[in-house]
């Protein structure tokens, strides 16, 4: 079926949105799931230098209704969208994702992250991505050399540039209560960097959100388990959005 609550007389777009070096893998799952259904954007952030000016750039780089798909430091521009254009953003998919402005103490640790990823790109990736996975799946080769390839695919500009956008980042808090829109909150049980925790905290001050957890994944949980965390995400579109809401 379509998504007819989404006007069949309109575009209405999901704009998938990877983190911080990441790429069109972290959501090749579900926009293979949802082609046949509506017309999916993969954002890419490769030039992207704040959390405000992607967002301006998606939204931009779009036309007519949105839902907003964002992973990490995606999530955080996503909310962004909804905060620029409310009135074209229609539903927020929040993965692994966090609200939180800078913290103390936080840029020491991400500057020391830029140094590294400029002397080794390769040497970041093997610091970096094991505490982001599932400990159970860190010894899956085939995982871990697919993402780590994502990495490198990057470069280390691309990387410092992602750092400070994320050191410059909205107090998504400060306007969360805002967003009206319906949102998905989609959690790994195993995600030690955007915890649980963290998701009831957002679906709690937002008005309209859900929570999805993810059980046997870590912070990648849409490369981890994207059977899973796709169909979280098809369900939420077919209940928000599908027939019985035309």
């Amino acid at each position: 079926m379509m998504w007819l609550g989404l006007e069949a007389t309109k575009v209405t777009t999901l704009v998938l949105i990877p983190g911080l070096v990441s790429d069109a893998l972290v959501w090749a799952s579900l926009a293979d799931a949802v082609a046949a259904r509506m017309h999916a954007h993969a954002a890419d952030l490769s030039t992207g230098a704040s959390i405000s000016g992607m967002a301006e750039q998606f939204l931009g780089e779009t036309s007519g209704d949105i839902i907003a798909v964002g992973h990490s430091m995606g999530g955080r521009i996503a909310m962004e969208m909804a905060r620029l254009a409310p009135a074209r953003v229609r539903g927020l998919v929040l993965a692994n994702t966090g609200h939180h402005p800078r913290r103390e103490g936080e840029e020491i640790k991400r500057r020391q992250m830029i140094e590294l990823g400029h002397r080794s790109m390769e040497a970041l990736a093997d610091s970096w991505l094991p505490p982001m996975l599932n400990r159970a799946r860190v010894t899956d080769t085939a995982l871990v050399s697919k993402l780590k390839a994502m990495v490198l695919r990057a470069d280390a500009h691309i990387h410092e540039r992602h750092i400070r956008a994320l050191l410059g980042r909205p107090d998504a808090s400060a306007y969360l209560a805002e967003i009206t829109c319906p949102i998905l909150l989609v959690a790994a049980r195993q995600d030690g960097w955007s915890p649980i925790a963290q998701h009831q905290q957002i679906a709690e001050i937002a008005p309209d959100a859900e929570l999805a957890v993810i059980e046997n994944a870590g912070h990648f949980a849409p490369v981890e388990r994207p059977a899973e965390v796709t169909a979280a995400i098809t369900d939420w579109l077919d209940r928000r959005f599908g027939e019985a809401n035309a």
